[in-house]
């Protein structure tokens, strides 16, 4: 056989080999797994009543709600706003630089002053929960929390949501409880309380 056509053979087999074994790679490949679409939706907060923990001082929560409703003796270590006829307060607690590490706002069961209305106090979240949202408006806003334990105030069986946000990187380090009233005969928890704090805590 001559030369030229005998390599023009071993050609013609080699790529009839390589063919194979691609086509044989190919099937052997197991298919990739299809991206699960996310179920949990989170997010992270960064503010309470426009306040940062662990950024923002006191002369920004001065500046933001003026003179604070406590004995100023106790200023130095916490602040609490209480509006006439309104049903929540709102405190933060400092460092001695007077950094501001928690802010909270409360629900009461009485407001201050003879009032023939009573309304809720103005502060949120950065997200825009509040007190007296449903309980559900928490997961809808920042996911399932981390954890869930059963509380007590005033004798009121609540539940305990926190949250930790450090997952969110270093320039988020708070972390958020919020405190809810549990369900009952057939009416849904509601947040009584939300807590943000500096990391520290």
């Amino acid at each position: 056989m001559p030369v030229g056509l005998r390599r023009g053979r071993l050609v013609r087999v080699a790529l009839l080999v390589s063919l194979l074994t691609a086509t044989l790679a190919i099937a052997q490949t197991p298919p990739k797994p299809t991206a699960k679409k996310a179920t949990t939706h989170r997010a992270n907060e960064l503010t309470l009543a426009g306040l940062r923990p662990g950024r923002d001082t006191a002369s920004r929560a001065v500046q933001l709600y003026k003179k604070p409703s406590n004995e100023a003796r106790d200023q130095e270590t916490q602040m609490v706003w209480a509006a006439t006829c309104q049903t929540q307060t709102l405190s933060i607690d400092l460092d001695k630089p007077r950094r501001i590490q928690v802010v909270r706002t409360v629900e009461l069961d009485w407001a201050l002053g003879d009032c023939i209305k009573r309304t809720p106090g103005p502060w949120k979240t950065g997200h825009g929960l509040r007190v007296g949202d449903p309980a559900a408006k928490v997961v809808q806003l920042y996911g399932e929390p981390d954890s869930r334990s059963p509380s007590t105030k005033d004798g009121q069986p609540l539940e305990l949501w926190y949250y930790a946000f450090d997952w969110a990187g270093p320039d988020v380090p708070q972390v958020m409880e919020v405190l809810c009233t549990r369900e009952k005969d057939g009416q849904p928890g509601r947040v009584v309380e939300i807590t943000l704090a500096a990391p520290s805590l």
